[in-house]
Parts: structure tokens; C-alpha cells; sequence
């Protein structure tokens, strides 16, 4: 009976702590308006993303992690550069890169809204270099155009349009 126990209490802390990581971030734009959300949960080839996002021109969009946990409107400049902690060029095509906040592009639809998954393959919700709790957190920033996988620092993806602090 205790070894059953000890097991259904082992499987309580796991199943507490898989849910503990999983982290909703609030996104804002830049006159501080919310605009949808993003939940960040760990898979087996990053952080996951899925994006409920509403508000925002169609096409595709250029997201990323960056470096401070700060999301001052209009600019979000407050948030840095890029999640960088290997100091690698930007880009996911790029040989030199990329960048640990580097993300694949997203679409948002006709109607301004996107209900997307992405992975950031580079970065972590636990500990070491590239947790996005390093120092403090990391910010998720979604950008006014596409990122083209290699110019740097930002693959060309224009202004940066939502902002949303990353911490636990």
C-alpha cells in the first residue's frame, strides 16, 4: 500500500510541475491595447507557442524572443536585442546563426487574427543559458513584416508591433 502511495504522490509532482511550466504571456501593442495571448509550453525540440492573436495586418509576421523583460510602448525597445546568449548571427538560414530567439515566421489571416503554433527550437522554460527566465525573463515580440531567415539583427522584419513580458 505505500509503494502505491509513493507512486500516485510521485505522479501528483510530476503532472504539478509539467503544468507549472506551461506560462501564458499577455500581448499588448503599442498604445498598450491587448491583443490576444501566447502559451508557451516545453516540448521535446523547444518551447512551443501557440499564438491567439487578433488586431494585426495580414501576411506574415516576424516573432521572436528577446533579451529584456520589458515592454514599453509605442517601440517596445525597451525589450533589446534578440535572446542571444551563444552571441550567434540572427537567422534560421543563416550558416553563423541563430540567434536562441530566433522563431519561424507566422501568418495572420484576412480578417487580422491567427490562432498559430510555433516552436523556438533554441530556447528552454527550465534552467540554464537559454531559459527564457535568464535574468529576469525575456519578452516575445511579434514584427510589422516577415523575417528573412539571415540579415541581421532582425532578418529585416520591420517595427516591432506586440510586446509581451516572458517571466515565471
Amino acid at each position: 500500500m505505500r509503494k502505491l502511495l509513493a507512486i500516485a504522490a510521485c505522479q501528483l509532482l510530476v503532472a504539478g510541475a509539467f503544468a507549472a511550466t506551461k506560462i501564458t504571456v499577455q500581448l499588448q501593442d503599442g498604445a498598450g491595447k491587448n491583443v490576444g495571448t501566447a502559451v508557451l509550453s516545453p516540448v521535446a525540440t523547444g518551447v512551443k507557442i501557440s499564438l491567439n492573436v487578433s488586431g494585426l495586418t495580414p501576411g506574415e509576421h516576424g516573432i521572436h524572443i528577446h533579451q529584456t523583460a520589458k515592454c514599453e510602448g509605442p517601440d517596445f525597445k525597451s525589450a533589446g536585442g534578440h535572446f542571444n546568449p551563444a552571441g550567434k548571427h540572427h537567422g534560421l538560414l543563416n550558416p553563423e546563426g541563430p540567434h536562441a530567439g530566433d522563431i519561424p515566421n507566422f501568418t495572420v489571416g484576412a480578417n487580422g487574427k491567427s490562432k498559430a503554433t510555433v516552436i523556438a527550437a533554441n530556447v528552454t522554460l527550465s534552467d540554464g543559458p537559454n531559459s527564457v527566465f535568464t535574468n529576469g525573463g525575456t519578452a516575445l515580440v511579434i514584427h510589422a513584416k516577415a523575417d528573412d531567415g539571415k540579415t541581421d539583427p532582425s532578418g529585416a522584419s520591420g517595427d516591432r508591433l506586440v510586446c509581451g513580458v516572458i517571466t515565471k
